[in-house]
Formats: C-alpha cells, structure tokens, sequence
C-alpha cells in the first residue's frame, strides 16, 4: 500500500514537488483554498483548504481521513505556510516543524528576536507604530532602511529608504504600504545593508545542517522598480571566494537550527555587507521560484526535492544525498511586461530554440492586466539556463529574455 503525503499548496510552483513525489511511489493528497489551483490536475486526491489557515486545513483533512486514510507526511513547497504544515503534523503524530518553529519563520520580528537572542548576525531592526516613528527613525539613524510588514510574503510591502535621495517616498506612504500587507497590521523597519545578497537553501539532518543550494540573487532593478525590492532572478554557482561562501552556509546552518530546524529544510535571505554575512529572513519550507525544484540540482545534482520529501516522510537520507556532485553555471530571469493588457506574446519559440534553455514559462495571456510591479507575484513569466559557465548560462537566460516580448496596452 502506497504512503501518502499531504501537500498543503497546490499553486502553479508547487506542481514539481507533487509530480516528484508521485515519481517515488508516494500518494499525494493536495490542499487549497482555490478549486481551480493547478497543483489539482497532479495530485492523486484534492482537498479544499485554506493555505494559511491550519485549523480549516486540519478540520477538511479529518473529514477526508475519517473514511479511513492516514498520512504519512506533511510538506509545503512554494507557499509560506509552514504554520499549517506544523497544525496537520501536530494533528496526525507526523514529523514536521514545530508549531513554536513555524511561528517564528512566519513573523519576522519574532524571528529577529530569536536571532538577537541566540547571536545570529541581523541588521538592525524595530517595530513600528506609526509614520512619525519612521521619519524619527530615519533622522536619527540616518541611513537607508527597509519597511517591510511584519507578516507577509513575496515582498509584499516591501520598501527601500534611500537615505538622502530626493526619490525617497513620504513616510505616511511608506508606513501605510507595509501596514496595508501585513494581516494583524505590524510594520517593522531594518537597516538596509548593501553587498551581495544570496539565496541559500538547505536540510538539518540530526542536528547537522547541510546547504547545496547557494545562488547569487540579482537586484539589476532596484533603482527601476525603487521603492520596491524586486528581485529578478539569480546565478550559481556564486562568485563569491570560497571562504566567504562556507561562512554564509554556516551562518544559514546555524540560523536554521536557531529557529528549531530539526529535521527539515530552510531557506535564507542572506547579505555579504563589508565581508561579514548576515541573516535577512529564514523560511521553514520548500523555496519558490523553482530554485529547489529546478536550479539547485541542475547545479549541483542534488535531487533536493526529493530529499525534502523523504525528511517529510520521517525519513532519514544519507549524508551524500545532500552533498553537490559538481557545480554547472545556471542562470534565471523574470520578465517584467509594463503595466496594462496584455495584448501580444512572441519570442517564446523562438527563446526555447537558444542553446542551454532549460525552461521557458509564461504566467499571463493575451487580454490579462499586467499590474504594477510592486511585489514578486507581479513577474510575468520565468527563463532558466544551464550551461558549463555560470556566464554562458547568464547570456542564454538574457537571450531568451530579449527574444520574449509581452506587449500591453496602457490602461
């Protein structure tokens, strides 16, 4: 009889895991709020359940299981909802994060806090209350900072002050975008640390931290996209020297397991700033972006998916499952269509046609509003390369990126 795994999320990026896990001869139960989630038509059994909510994903999930069925595993993956991962765990004796873990990888402050507490490397940081606050915070410190609500994702209300620049928004506007994101309305700000920022993503294993997943993230477009923080894909393997590289995987290690990672993965926002690295944010779950799904193994090797779902199943992998067989050059970039609907889509054959395209996906059709960039569910479509270099792979991911044209009419 086939075990059964309970993916909470079934959305557009988490389809990788559902099929992954399928392919190891597992029984996929998804849940989501929306009828219509893609991750649907993969999975063996769907159910209506709201992501971010655990008690009405827990109380769908006994419904289902009083006909008779069991889980064996609960995981998310491209979706923040570790919270409902640790209630459905907590409900059917399964091996997942912590409720205490998964609240502190989804409250930012708290997460801070617990950082502060333990010696892990952060900016600088401090709730607010109000837009006075910010513009006191701003004159005192007297340094670029980032807003940002205490409690969302996908860069929602997200904001870079740039200190001094006559571009800088109104801290009444700044102060109302992040409290406007945030579902219980807590805003804090950080210091803004410039120098290279870095995707990592890993597993702890029997209190060992293991990370094969180390990209470059590329923020080409802050000044474009200002004061939003917009990140437009990345590159691995990373251009850091190797000694920088090691300290950022043991800072992320560390900050996994000081969130009481345990025997899962965690993914981190990690800044190199004069040499030093410091912790951004740390989640609990599986990445987006097809990071974990895509680009880690066709980096390293490693089936990090896979591994995630055998830990999700209680499973213990063995260390060389988690360690790089080799280090090829993979590069990605989203496309950013203006404003407006859609009213043409070209280049997309042709851009599949370039050598060392690895993935090509449009996320909108011909009539569909493209709204302002202001956070990442914005992005349009998704390029992803391989190649022998990290720069061959960077100039066929940019190839594709020129050959592809969205094109929309000002609404």
């Amino acid at each position: 009889m086939k075990k059964i795994l309970i993916m909470v999320g079934a959305g557009l990026e988490t389809i990788p895991t559902i099929t992954r896990a399928k392919q190891m001869g597992i029984y996929v139960v998804a849940t989501d709020l929306n009828p219509d989630a893609p991750g649907f038509e993969h999975a063996d059994e769907s159910i209506i359940g709201c992501v971010y909510t655990p008690e009405k994903t827990v109380a769908a999930l006994k419904i289902w299981a009083a006909k008779g069925a069991k889980p064996d595993g609960v995981m998310c993956a491209a979706v923040d909802a570790p919270h409902t991962v640790a209630a459905v765990a907590k409900e059917f004796g399964l091996r997942a994060v912590s409720t205490e873990t998964a609240a502190l990888a989804t409250d930012k402050l708290a997460m801070k806090d617990r950082f502060k507490e333990v010696g892990v490397p952060i900016p600088w940081y401090k709730e607010i209350f109000s837009a006075e606050e910010l513009e006191q915070i701003l004159s005192e410190r007297k340094e670029s900072l980032v807003i940002k609500p205490v409690d969302s994702r996908g860069a929602r209300g997200v904001l870079r002050l740039t200190y001094g620049s006559d571009k800088m928004p109104a801290s009444e506007w700044a102060f109302e975008q992040a409290q406007n994101e945030s579902p219980t309305k807590r805003v804090m700000v950080e210091s803004y640390l410039d120098g290279p920022q870095i995707s990592t993503e890993g597993f702890v294993v029997c209190g060992k931290a293991y990370t094969p997943g180390f990209s470059d993230r590329n923020y080409e477009f802050l000044d474009k996209f200002a004061p939003h923080i917009i990140e437009n894909g990345g590159e691995l393997p990373s251009f850091l020297p190797d000694d920088i590289q090691a300290a950022v995987k043991d800072l992320s290690g560390k900050a996994a397991i000081a969130l009481g990672v345990d025997h899962g993965v965690a993914k981190g926002d990690m800044v190199v700033h004069n040499g030093k690295p410091y912790v951004i944010e740390m989640a609990a779950r599986l990445s987006g972006g097809y990071f974990c799904s895509h680009e880690i193994p066709w980096n390293t090797g490693v089936d990090f998916v896979g591994v995630a779902i055998k830990l999700a199943m209680g499973e213990t992998p063995a260390p060389e499952e988690m360690i790089p067989e080799y280090q090829k050059g993979v590069a990605q970039r989203y496309l950013f269509p203006e404003h407006g609907k859609v009213v043409a889509i070209d280049g997309v054959e042709e851009a599949k046609k370039i050598e060392g395209l690895r993935m090509v996906e449009i996320r909108c059709e011909i009539g569909e509003t493209i709204p302002p960039t202001t956070s990442h569910p914005a992005r349009a479509g998704v390029v992803i390369a391989v190649a022998d270099t990290r720069e061959n792979a960077l100039i066929a991911a940019q190839k594709a990126v020129n050959c592809i044209k969205i094109t929309t009419n000002k609404i």
